[in-house]
């Protein structure tokens, strides 16, 4: 029950983790250009009450003027709202797809453009390099390892008029193809493979999803794997076996060092048997050694010469 419980409430919490991105996706782009709106409508509504003015003063005088200007202030009021909003303003990175009475009229932008209302409608499109956030995706490897998996998705749109025409939400399309290969392509995979071999992994994505969202009118330009979670104890499990082998490393390492200094003390030791004076001069440099701190001072009573003949009466006599 505890089990089950857990299960919705970490499905809840992905359903809601998707949901905020699916908002933001829909979202259409912001064109420029109210400001300009807005001048053009004053512009226009002054000059059109300014002109029924006059030309009521001009055909009937005072009282005509008292007719005319209120007509001519409403009037033209609609006439400089509706002139007002064909104008309109695309940004460099912006592309404006324009529909006439439903069908495609033309693809314009950026700067100034004209879109008659009523009769156009228009999408402006980001050209820029855009980012999309692949939620958290649970995904089971080839050797059944659960693992959850997240990323980033950075594509541009290449062609305005196939990304508005062809696809209702060309965000949220290559989103969900992205998650769905993610898994595909991971779901093929060994746990060890998924940790080794991340630079393949998103080439490969990138790839298979790039096939698709082409036919959009989209460029995917790569994408990335930004986390990788699996289950506690198979951490802990990776990381008793990382232990493991570097103590391994460690233990053949001073292994080999052992062996090497071994080698290296029998080299020395044939190298002074086979040099009469080279034992000596091995004692005069060890009692150099210790003897250049003040606080180790060793005195050797014995003279070298006891020593030498020390070592002439321990020869073998190989005559009568």
């Amino acid at each position: 029950m505890r089990r089950a419980l857990e299960d919705a409430q970490a499905s809840a919490a992905a359903a809601q983790d998707i949901a905020l991105p699916l908002r933001a996706y829909a979202r259409p782009a912001v064109s420029l250009g109210r400001g300009l709106r807005v001048v053009v409508f004053l512009v226009l509504w002054g000059l059109g009450s300014a002109l029924s003015l006059l030309l009521g003063l001009g055909a009937a005088g005072l009282p005509g003027a008292g007719i005319s200007l209120p007509l001519g202030v409403v009037v033209s009021f609609f006439v400089a709202l509706y002139l007002s909003h064909i104008v309109r303003i695309a940004a460099q990175w912006e592309r404006g797809v324009v529909l006439r009475l439903g069908k495609f009229h033309g693809l314009k932008g950026p700067g100034v453009l004209l879109v008659f209302p009523v009769m156009d409608t228009v999408r402006f499109v980001d050209t820029r390099l855009l980012t999309l956030d692949i939620p958290h995706q649970q995904v089971i490897t080839r050797d059944n390892v659960p693992v959850r998996v997240d990323g980033v998705i950075f594509f541009t749109v290449k062609d305005p008029e196939r990304a508005v025409i062809t696809v209702q939400d060309y965000r949220f399309a290559v989103s969900q193809y992205a998650q769905a290969s993610l898994r595909d392509v991971i779901g093929s995979m060994t746990l060890d493979e998924l940790l080794s071999e991340r630079d393949q992994i998103q080439s490969k994505i990138a790839a298979v999803v790039e096939s698709r969202a082409s036919t959009w009118g989209t460029h995917i330009d790569s994408i990335r794997l930004l986390d990788i979670d699996m289950p506690e104890d198979l951490k802990r499990m990776m990381s008793r076996q990382a232990s493991a082998e570097r103590e391994k490393r460690a233990t053949i390492t001073k292994a080999e060092g052992d062996r090497d200094a071994a080698l290296n003390l029998a080299a020395a030791a044939a190298t002074m048997a086979s040099s009469p004076g080279a034992m000596q001069l091995r004692t005069l440099q060890t009692l150099d050694g210790l003897g250049s701190s003040p606080s180790n001072t060793v005195v050797l009573a014995v003279p070298v010469e006891v020593l030498e003949l020390a070592k002439v009466l321990s020869r073998p006599k190989t005559g009568p």
